[in-house]
């Protein structure tokens, strides 16, 4: 009988530990079910389970929203852990930016490159005409000299002219070059090739970005707007 009890102890404690992600598992194939009826856009959704109990997390393109197990209730705002002070949701949103750009990839964007050794990587959403771009990719130099790999993504939103002068830029013989030239406001040869152009711009839509400059860091943080790279050096080398 002491060996029958001692062996209901241990299958009590493993059911135990084991019944919260069988819960989880449960509530989030539950969800996985109700969302096409209350979200019909919402397609493919990622479900993950938060600190919170019966709340999930759920991402779809680069959106993130807080849903009960039914659906009955969502959440849509930032999720924030008060202890840490982390905004949680913002780290979801990171991960998503950080997938997408991987999947466009370093050979569809124009790269500057430091002469040695890369400490650090920022990906700016520029726009051409945009003269807070202007005045970041005048600070180029500064960038490479503390270790800093700048790589741009066209969002052309001043419309046709700065479409056009995106592609140009991306099938001149020197598209570094003239990415320069044409932020100094120079003319440079109207050019057509293939060119990721438009894979950009829907990267920028479904990122959300909505001005320029837009600057990614290494862990996805998205910071919208121009900042000094003085103070975003400073800021690199503290993460």
């Amino acid at each position: 009988m002491k060996f029958l009890s001692t062996r209901f102890m241990i299958f009590t404690v493993l059911a135990s530990m084991l019944s919260p992600a069988l819960a989880n598992e449960a509530d989030i194939k539950a969800l996985k079910q109700a969302i096409p009826g209350v979200l019909p856009n919402v397609v493919k959704p990622t479900i993950k389970v938060t600190p919170i109990s019966g709340l999930y997390e759920v991402m779809s393109g680069g959106q993130v929203m807080y849903m009960t197990k039914d659906a009955k209730y969502i959440l849509n705002g930032d999720l924030y852990d008060m202890q840490s002070r982390t905004n949680l949701t913002e780290q979801t949103r990171g991960g998503i930016r950080l997938e997408a750009v991987n999947a466009l990839g370093e050979d569809n964007m124009l790269v500057y490159k430091p002469e040695g050794e890369t400490r650090h990587t920022i990906t700016v959403f520029t726009d051409i005409y945009c003269p807070y771009c202007v005045r970041l990719h005048t600070e180029l130099d500064q960038y490479a000299k503390n270790g800093v790999k700048v790589r741009y993504i066209f969002a052309p939103f001043k419309g046709p002219k700065s479409v056009n002068t995106s592609i140009s830029v991306w099938c001149a013989s020197d598209p570094n070059k003239a990415l320069t030239q044409a932020k100094h406001g120079e003319e440079i040869e109207q050019k057509t090739c293939e060119n990721p152009i438009a894979r950009h711009q829907a990267l920028v839509s479904s990122l959300g970005i909505q001005g320029t400059p837009a600057i990614m860091l290494d862990s996805g943080q998205l910071m919208p707007g121009y900042v000094p790279a003085e103070k975003l050096i400073e800021q690199l080398n503290t993460l």
